[in-house]
């Protein structure tokens, strides 16, 4: 295996490691970078965090993010991408380009903590305070264990890798038990949640963000292995961590849905963790849902919008109700729908048909960014935000119950609500927070991993819900409000439990022989 020999300031700064090997099993070995000259500061830190905000999650954000967490839920359809219709017809092979790149990103990612972790540990000097060398490390450790979390979920046992020297010198590594994964990922997001700061400057993850995302971790943790009620014990973690985001943490949603997805209010007290994408960066370096998924040309600055044919299922359209259209209009088009900041210079756009709306925020002039160009959107897409938590917080209180009319649960669940234009409830099922989770985080790649916690305890309610799904794109007559489905003629094999793990890559398949091997304990 050829050793890869990367400069410390070009890991931080460009964001290379990997780029030349995008392979899982081709890591950058600690000894071949010069850290002995720059991690001397609590701004080098700063400097070395924040480079791993972005680009190395370019692998999961080009395709994989919609693809996944919405086009193989039954949101999204895209009906002519041949590996995209693989999501939508629960056909995926080990050779799915979006595949392979998803677990190629993640692993990417967690090279790059760990390049960065190693370092800290034994390169920082001792005039680095405690508090900005355990607030790097709260960072790094917090972004490891999200791409670990997408991959337990995506795959279940995955190898758990710490030490980029170890893979290089036994690059054949097993699975490790997806009970340990999940161990690994709290074991980070503690010390995240312990060390980083109550607030920063914007952009960056604070102890909140460790614990939004540690709620929602145990969430899904507390289905993990069980049949039909969840481990009680992992659900009141969810719901303690869950609930001292809300309840003390002084954060509160944005007045408006809509404003959630302009580029105006990136970074907005909402938003636990995004992607912190710059413009004018090219191919491979920024946020180009936009060019990949804009209906027209007139929406992207240097042309792109290649998503003509991308658009919402009928299934997701028809469970928007006449009041939701705040939440409605800004997810997905409907044939007749203005948008005035959209191509604001020639009057604004008028959509042509049904189509993607969230990520789609305009030309370079629509969003005063002279250098923002066809691959680099400014959009800071959130990973996390704080309604997501609330409706954890709601979930985790109502438990293994039917129904709850608890008053925090629904305090909380209305507030999502309220902020949409929606009526209140007064109490809570199983089946109507899916819903709401649906609606309200539609077109953000989360709605695959609420089938995915379901199926961990409730299999035959997750298959269910993806076999009884209308999995159709559709045309809309603004004159009627009529939608009439537009046969997309695809063969849907019918879902199965085996449909919530993915196939490994078959190129990892070949060159790690053990990651088709039964998992192995990580923690002895």
């Amino acid at each position: 295996m050829k050793l890869i020999k990367i400069n410390i300031l070009l890991l931080l700064i460009m964001i290379v490691v990997g780029s030349c090997k995008k392979d899982f099993l081709n890591r950058p070995p600690l000894t071949g970078i010069t850290t002995d000259n720059f991690y001397k500061s609590t701004s080098d830190l700063r400097l070395a965090t924040a480079a791993i905000y972005a680009q190395p999650w370019f692998n999961w954000n080009n395709f994989p993010l919609l693809g996944i967490g919405d086009i193989m839920s039954g949101n999204m359809l895209q009906p002519y991408n041949s590996d995209l219709v693989q999501f939508t017809t629960f056909s995926i092979t080990s050779n799915n380009s979006y595949v392979t790149q998803a677990w190629q990103g993640f692993y990417d990612i967690v090279a790059h903590c760990n390049v960065n972790i190693k370092a800290i540990n034994t390169k920082l000097p001792d005039t680095v305070s405690v508090k900005g060398k355990n607030g790097a490390l709260g960072e790094l450790r917090f972004l490891r264990a999200t791409a670990y979390f997408y991959l337990v979920q995506l795959w279940g046992p995955v190898p758990i890798i710490e030490d980029n020297d170890k893979l290089i010198a036994n690059p054949l590594v097993p699975r490790n038990n997806t009970t340990d994964v999940y161990k690994f990922i709290i074991n980070d997001l503690r010390f995240a949640a312990t060390n980083l700061p109550t607030s920063d400057q914007p952009g960056r993850v604070t102890t909140w963000s460790a614990q939004g995302l540690l709620a929602k971790v145990y969430l899904t943790r507390a289905g993990l292995g069980q049949s039909m009620n969840r481990n009680q014990t992992d659900l009141d973690s969810a719901a303690y961590f869950a609930g001292k985001v809300c309840n003390t943490s002084g954060l509160t949603l944005l007045p408006s849905y809509y404003n959630l997805f302009r580029t105006q209010y990136n970074d907005n007290p909402e938003s636990l963790f995004a992607f912190q994408w710059a413009p004018g960066v090219g191919y491979g370096n920024g946020n180009d849902i936009e060019a990949q998924f804009a209906p027209s040309g007139a929406l992207v600055t240097g042309g792109g919008g290649w998503g003509g044919a991308i658009g919402p299922t009928l299934d997701l359209a028809n469970l928007y109700i006449p009041a939701d259209s705040i939440r409605r209009k800004a997810t997905f088009m409907l044939t007749g729908d203005y948008y005035p900041e959209l191509d604001a210079a020639n009057g604004g756009y008028t959509s042509t048909g049904c189509n993607v709306k969230k990520h789609v925020v305009g030309t370079a002039s629509d969003n005063n960014s002279p250098t923002m160009d066809l691959w680099s959107s400014i959009e800071h897409n959130t990973v996390l935000r704080l309604a997501d938590v609330y409706l954890v917080y709601a979930e985790a209180l109502m438990g293994n119950s039917s129904s709850t009319s608890n008053g925090q649960a629904l305090q909380y669940f209305n507030a999502v609500r309220a902020r949409a234009g929606v009526p209140s409830v007064s109490s809570i099922t199983p089946a109507s927070l899916m819903t709401e989770r649906r609606i309200e985080l539609a077109f953000e790649g989360q709605y695959w991993f609420d089938l995915v916690r379901l199926s961990y305890y409730n299999p035959q309610a997750a298959i269910a819900s993806l076999n009884g799904q209308q999995r159709a794109q559709f045309t809309y007559d603004p004159s009627t409000g009529v939608k009439t489905v537009t046969p997309a003629n695809l063969i849907i094999t019918p879902a199965t439990v085996a449909t919530f793990t993915l196939p490994i890559p078959a190129n990892d398949q070949t060159a790690d022989p053990l990651l088709l091997q039964a998992p192995v304990a990580y923690y002895k």
